[in-house]
């Protein structure tokens, strides 16, 4: 199996990525200082942390969870070979069409 595949179907058992909350840009110039005592100056908690470059292995799942994890891949699984199946029935029938016409073609010539 393809890791697109298996993504697809457990992207839904990811975590949500962290919410990082970031102060607004500060002005770049100085207001003058008889300005700065009459209005008081806004503190702003620090910025968290950049998010880090890879996503941290999920918390092992109680076995309940995984059945239904397993479960629900288990029929998109079944799913999938079923449109495979009926993709395939319909490329073999295309391949009889166009045997017939090149045996019937033949005889034209």
């Amino acid at each position: 199996m393809s890791w697109f595949r298996w993504y697809r179907r457990m992207w839904r058992y990811m975590p949500p990525p962290p919410f990082f909350y970031y102060p607004p840009p500060q002005a770049p110039y100085q207001q003058p200082q008889q300005q700065q005592q009459t209005q008081p100056q806004q503190q702003y908690p620090p910025p968290y942390p950049p998010a880090p470059y890879f996503m941290p292995p999920p918390p092992p799942m109680t076995p309940e969870e995984e059945l239904a994890m397993l479960e629900d891949y288990k029929k998109a699984l079944e799913e999938d070979l079923r449109d495979l199946q009926e993709e395939l029935r319909s490329v073999e029938e295309r391949i009889k069409e166009l045997k017939e016409i090149i045996k019937k073609g033949k005889g034209q010539y």
